[in-house]
């Protein structure tokens, strides 16, 4: 196999017109994830994604057999890969925003994506995403976000509210360490599956975890941080804005063993 991205819809060959319909019509949403001899860690949570999305954007499920379906369609071949599911609508677009049904599925399999980084410093940005409890593909704002704390000197942005409590940042979810415990944030965001494997394993690496509000005038409270998303179970955060974190890299082995706690699901 190669290491292009083919996509395929509804497990057939995405035609000009499909994918046409997705690069001019920014209405849908996704999931994506790493595939590993066949399967997925958190697949359950990623199937449920995709249906809960599916009902809310477009009024109906896709239905979890025809998801497996073209998920295992999409993978053959491959003893590893990267795949992103995405729901969309030929019938929906800025004049037709009224169809109700159940909304086509592209799936496109590429090679296995690499962890965003070893790790990060982060610029602290007022920001809130469009419906966050959806993994949306409305990507502008997160984009450009991460743009801005590039060309400020940082690595990537967190996002917090006017008044300071952080939520989450433009591609992952963000844990604050103090002593054996996981803080995540209490804030609107996107439920990460990558943050809820983390939660999963934290037992077995003798962690535990709580949601809490957390305030950027309360970091120094913390021992550490870390970001996470399916590409990077950990990453260090080193600093945000001008609080420098020394988090240990014995704490990111153990939170990287949570999340390998998970085993791998069968598509």
């Amino acid at each position: 196999m190669t290491g292009a991205v083919e996509p395929s819809v509804d497990g057939a060959p995405a035609t000009p017109e499909d994918l046409t319909q997705v690069a001019l019509v920014n209405y849908g949403a996704y999931t994506s994830f790493g595939v590993e001899q066949g399967g997925v860690r958190g697949l359950d949570l990623h199937l449920e994604r995709l249906e809960a999305e599916a009902v809310e954007l477009f009024g109906e499920p896709v239905g979890e057999t025809r998801l497996r379906e073209w998920m295992r369609s999409a993978v053959a071949g491959r003893e590893a890969c990267w795949l992103r599911v995405s729901l969309f609508s030929p019938e929906i677009g800025p004049r037709t925003p009224d169809w109700h049904g159940r909304p086509s599925v592209m799936t496109a399999a590429s090679p296995p994506a690499r962890p965003l980084a070893d790790s990060v410093r982060l610029q602290v940005q007022t920001y809130a995403r469009e419906a966050p409890h959806l993994k949306h593909v409305a990507t502008f704002g997160l984009i450009r976000a991460r743009r801005l704390a590039r060309a400020a000197g940082f690595d990537d942005a967190l996002f917090v509210d006017s008044e300071g409590y952080v939520s989450e940042g433009s591609l992952w979810n963000i844990g604050f360490i103090s002593g054996d415990e996981v803080i995540w944030p209490q804030a609107p965001m996107l439920a990460g599956v990558a943050q809820a494997l983390v939660q999963r394993g934290l037992r077995q690496s003798g962690l535990t975890g709580r949601t809490a509000p957390v305030h950027v005038d309360s970091l120094a409270d913390f021992d550490g941080a870390f970001i996470c998303n399916s590409a990077t179970p950990a990453c260090a955060v080193t600093a945000i804005g001008d609080h420098a974190f020394a988090t240990s890299p014995a704490m990111i082995d153990r939170l990287q063993a949570a999340w390998a706690s998970n085993p791998v699901q069968p598509i």
